[in-house]
């Protein structure tokens, strides 16, 4: 018998409990579906984590001010006044693996444009900021080198201070006053939404630190120094050289202790993506699950089928047919129910993943990998499941399958 033969046996033996057909593939239906969502839920938690921690910048290491204590009180990190402009220069000049460092300070200021204003943060930085921040502008340009060491009055709007100041899109060029300076805007930022922890990181207004320190809060110390290393394996090594190069600038002994933290943020990222592809392996391991009891519903459907039809086999064996054709036969009849069952699964997976982005507002991303893992695996669960079946099929005594009832 010919495999279109086979075929066409198997479609008419499935199509007469068709009730029965549908039950049985309703087990690889919901598992295929699952399996959709899971991996297109996992996949789009991961983008969205791999986004946020690619707009931090890469390869990122943050030194920020230490502890201090006052009358036994202690203030927690970053009360330390211990970080100045001349450090951050030195971790640029000294510290092997370095790709850029950016000193940075941030106050909080009502920012005025004509007759509207704004409550934003007003973050000093300098000019490698946009390298080491892997930020980018939507309009205009960042200040320079010489603008910085001559403290000038110049101004990078991020998007949402531009949209609410400037809301005709003309922010290049205009005059913005914070605590009672003027600032001329030379660009306006990309956008880039909120952070990981719900801050709208476009909600700034970014100036040279020269200008901060001397036209605005009048402090010279720093709050952070963010230091970009040129390769993911260098980070370690960047924090061991700017650890010994701060105590040995800042005159500590050995028995004193760091009045600085050194932060690897780029443990931090490796973990968020680490955690994320855990989260997307065990929602899919969850879901493989429906597949393995779908392919348990059709091992036991198919043996039930084999018995009710032994008379029906011992008739094809005595007229002829061979081992091989009977276990086809059963083969192709458990394959065809799960790749019907797989085909019904993507279209609900498909919609569901879908449906959970739109009201759900969730991070969604359906790949073909996802697609065709989920569909191969339903075929192969039809097969594995059904080989056994369709072997005590093929192995039934003709003689013995004739008398049957």
């Amino acid at each position: 018998m010919n495999i279109g033969s086979l075929f066409r046996v198997a479609w008419e033996a499935l199509a007469r409990n068709l009730g029965r057909s549908l039950l049985t593939m309703l087990g690889i239906i919901i598992g295929v579906a699952a399996v959709i969502t899971a991996m297109a839920i996992g996949n789009g938690v991961r983008a969205a984590v791999a986004s946020q921690l690619q707009s931090l910048g890469s390869n990122l290491v943050i030194v920020v001010p230490g502890s201090t204590t006052t009358g036994g009180v202690a203030l927690g990190a970053g009360a330390n006044e211990s970080l100045k402009l001349d450090d951050a220069t030195a971790i640029a000049r000294l510290v092997p693996g370095v790709a850029g460092v950016t000193p940075q300070s941030g106050t909080t200021a009502q920012v005025i444009a004509g007759n509207l204003n704004w409550a934003t943060t007003v973050l000093g930085v300098s000019a490698s900021w946009p390298r080491v921040q892997n930020w980018t502008l939507a309009q205009g340009r960042f200040f320079t080198v010489e603008e910085q060491r001559s403290a000038a009055k110049v101004a990078v709007l991020g998007n949402t201070v531009a949209t609410n100041l400037f809301p005709t899109g003309d922010a290049v060029g205009k005059i913005v006053v914070a605590h009672n300076v003027p600032f001329t805007v030379i660009g306006v930022l990309a956008a880039k939404g909120q952070s990981g922890f719900g801050r709208d990181q476009d909600d700034q207004v970014v100036i040279p630190i020269t200008s901060l320190q001397t036209r605005i809060t009048g402090n010279n110390w720093l709050g952070a120094i963010v230091i970009s290393a040129t390769s993911t394996n260098l980070t370690d090594v960047v924090v061991q050289t700017t650890t010994s190069l701060l105590r040995l600038r800042h005159h500590l002994t050995p028995k004193e202790p760091d009045d600085f933290s050194v932060r690897n943020i780029s443990n931090v990222q490796q973990a968020f993506v680490q955690t994320s592809r855990i989260m997307a392996l065990l929602l899919a391991s969850i879901a493989t699950i429906s597949l393995v009891v779908g392919g348990i519903g059709i091992m036991n459907i198919m043996l039930v089928s084999v018995t009710e039809r032994t008379r029906e086999i011992g008739i094809r064996l005595a007229v002829g047919a061979k081992a091989r054709d009977i276990l086809t036969q059963f083969l192709i009849e458990a394959l065809t129910l799960s790749l019907i069952g797989g085909i019904i699964g993507l279209t609900f997976g498909i919609l569901a993943s879908v449906s959970a982005g739109v009201f759900g507002g969730w991070n969604i991303s359906i790949t073909p990998e996802s697609v065709m893992l989920s569909f191969g695996f339903s075929a192969l669960v039809g097969v594995i499941f059904g080989y056994y079946p369709a072997r005590r099929a093929a192995l039934l005594n003709p003689i013995e399958a004739l008398r049957h009832e």
